[in-house]
């Protein structure tokens, strides 16, 4: 080759590069215009967010590293790029509304390198996901995902406490939120999503992620350049792993890769979620991870069954006035069944004892299962057991085949305490094939939901919440205060298996904890307030049936709240004060209010009822709330869309309603129930 070659060649390659670097800038908006989000490649690939004239995100860089070292979103050149709107109607018929109205404008980047990334613009939020096109498998080293603002805002933040292992990324997704500035958060610990950032305008950020298909979940650390941000953060593939943690539950890993993931060449990534709100509430109904999860998979879900759920380890079978020694053995599981079928809830759970913990086919010898199961079906009772991750996966065809051949309907399966890709492809693979044997699952011990439970609608609860089981063991903890702030950051994700329902209640002087008569913080009415405020489509009664039969008439109305719902909407709140939601199912409406540890007077407006009059059953904190937190009050008022309601709401209180259309059709439902009451020994 002649000089003259090698200059052309040289020139060319200058050009190319020169090309390749041109900086370019892209631009989309929400559909109402208030959101816009502006792209600029070239160097590198960077985003930038604002609301109206609030700046939400400052540029900030994505970019992913295969093993092969090429980096997508380095010296980027754009091959095509591809603007579309879609408005479309998705049915969630096991959510908080029975329909989800998808719009949203897109942006889709096409890059040289055979890979692209996704932009979307909702009124509610925005989200990005790279694509790749490339034949057979390949390694992704590591994920660069930035969140950069431009004032030191201050941020709630749930740290990795709860270790399982000698890392931060085996642990139970179980934290109460940090409330500090950028600058006052830890640097070497560990930020597990969602979190949510307070903005200028009382405007409020959630991030968090959604479609974690065979993908690792995304941790943050405050940004290391700009010090107004978070960076992403995954754990790396488990290469070797070993049987450990809490009684021998969990698979600890010894030895991770060096990279995150191998996946096919053909591909889209997790969306990557900035969720805005203008008000405080509007975080209370946000749909965006049902609009980015994939569709689901099951075509028949006819025989998925919601509902509410008698438990029994939370109250430790702590059944009385009976003639048997209660405990795990079937006499008290018949008890738990009456109980459930004479207030009409679907399920009982088996927890922790039925069987081996960690081999699920040698069931405990004080239980004969098959009169259980049998019991139950003559009771219109379904039965759901429980299972630890390691039992549920090592047999699992072999338990779900026996299992639902007996008749039992679901798993709960617990004690995950992971998200490496490893451990999100078996939580795919242990949905499909529960649901190739039709059974639900409540997957606790789990991370925040990413949409799984709209891909695989037998999924109906995941954990991933600090929920009522840690007041059997921890006295410390602003209770009320972290339920008055969930409903606006981990529920944004989705179901929460918070377990409510406790009947000893105690004030913040008067708790304590107890392992086998635990109490809750906060009032009788702010446990019951949590059965509409707090999202679940299998929902727990976690206090024992005794407690429950001492107060029939409270247990009524637990029994009477759906789990899912048609329509939901956002009254009031305010992150870490108070929360406020209407739901309603057929033509009822559900109303909630959860309070803090500080004693409060709102108005709740009635402007979401239709017309007409309607008449409201309320549960509300009795006048000496505040001395004993089982006070509570019943009484029934007519209301109409035109109402506005003052409502005193107490320490730790809270505040519930039933409120039905008060014409003759509402005399006609009450001549209709005919519930079964089961008989109390205090009656």
């Amino acid at each position: 080759m002649n000089k003259w070659s090698i200059f052309l060649l040289q020139f060319i390659l200058c050009v190319s590069l020169a090309l390749a670097q041109k900086p370019l800038q892209f631009n989309i908006q929400s559909p109402n215009g208030k959101v816009k989000l502006t792209v600029e490649t070239g160097a590198k690939i960077s985003w930038s967010v604002s609301h109206q004239n609030t700046e939400i995100l400052t540029p900030s860089v994505i970019s992913m590293m295969l093993g092969n070292g090429e980096i997508l979103g380095q010296q980027v050149k754009i091959v095509s790029s591809q603007k579309t709107s879609v408005n479309e109607i998705i049915k969630t018929p096991f959510y908080k509304k029975s329909e989800v109205t998808n719009h949203y404008n897109q942006l889709s980047l096409e890059c040289k390198g055979l890979y692209g990334v996704i932009f979307r613009a909702y009124d509610e939020g925005v989200a990005y996901r790279f694509f790749i096109r490339k034949k057979g498998d390949i390694i992704i080293q590591s994920e660069e995902a930035r969140f950069n603002f431009n004032q030191d805002d201050t941020c709630f933040v749930p740290y990795v406490r709860d270790l399982r292992g000698k890392e931060q990324f085996i642990q139970s997704f179980e934290a109460l939120y940090t409330e500090k500035p950028f600058t006052g958060l830890y640097r070497d610990s560990l930020i597990f999503l969602p979190v949510l950032v307070k903005l200028p305008d009382h405007k409020k950020v959630v991030i968090t992620e959604a479609d974690l298909e065979n993908y690792p979940g995304m941790y943050l650390i405050p940004e290391s350049k700009s010090g107004f941000g978070f960076e992403g953060v995954q754990p790396a593939y488990p290469l070797e792993e070993f049987q450990g943690g809490f009684h021998m539950l969990n698979m600890m890993v010894s030895q991770r890769a060096t990279y995150i993931a191998k996946v096919n060449g053909n591909r889209n990534f997790p969306w990557r979620i900035v969720v805005i709100s203008e008000r405080d509430a509007d975080l209370l109904n946000n749909d965006m991870i049902q609009q980015l999860a994939s569709p689901s998979r099951i075509t028949d879900i006819s025989w998925i069954r919601p509902g509410k759920v008698s438990w029994d380890w939370w109250n430790d079978w702590n059944i009385s006035h009976v003639d048997f020694k209660a405990g795990i053995n079937t006499e008290t599981y018949k008890y738990y069944i009456d109980f459930a079928s004479a207030n009409k809830l679907e399920y009982i759970i088996m927890d922790a004892g039925w069987s081996d913990p960690l081999d699920l086919m040698v069931i405990s010898p004080k239980i004969n299962l098959a009169e259980i199961i049998e019991y139950a079906k003559k009771k219109n009772v379904s039965v759901i057991l429980w299972a630890s991750w390691y039992a549920a996966s090592q047999k699992t065809i072999e338990a779900f085949s026996k299992y639902a051949a007996m008749g039992i309907k679901g798993f709960k399966i617990d004690f995950m305490d992971r998200d490496d890709q490893k451990m999100v492809v078996s939580l795919y693979d242990i949905a499909q094939k529960a649901a190739d044997y039709k059974l639900v699952i409540d997957y606790h011990g789990m991370y925040k939901p990413t949409g799984l439970q709209r891909t695989f609608p037998n999924i109906l609860n995941c954990e991933g919440v600090k929920g009522m089981e840690n007041v059997k063991w921890t006295p410390n903890d602003n209770v009320p205060r972290y339920d008055a702030s969930i409903p606006f950051i981990r529920m944004v994700a989705g179901p929460m298996d918070y377990t409510p329902g406790a009947m000893r209640n105690a004030t913040r002087n008067g708790f304590h904890p107890d392992g086998s008569m635990p109490m809750s913080q906060g009032t009788r009415s702010h446990q019951l307030a949590m059965y509409t405020v707090f999202e679940a489509p299998l929902q727990m009664l976690a206090d024992n049936p005794t407690a429950y039969m001492k107060e029939q008439e409270y247990t009524d109305f637990i029994s009477r709240i759906p789990t899912t719902f048609d329509n939901t909407i956002a009254l009031d709140g305010i992150v870490g004060e108070f929360v406020a939601i209407a739901r309603k199912k057929n033509d009822t409406w559900y109303a909630g209010v959860l309070n803090n540890w500080n004693a409060r007077d709102i108005t709740l407006d009635f402007s979401f009822l239709g017309k007409g009059d309607y008449e409201a059953e309320i549960i509300k904190d009795g006048i000496n709330a505040d001395r004993d937190a089982t006070d509570y009050k019943k009484e029934v008022k007519r209301v109409n869309a035109l109402t506005k309601m003052n409502i005193h709401l107490s320490n730790g209180g809270g505040w519930a309603a039933r409120i039905k259309p008060s014409g003759p059709e509402a005399q006609a439902d009450k001549k209709r129930d005919t519930r079964i009451k089961i008989v109390s020994p205090y009656e």
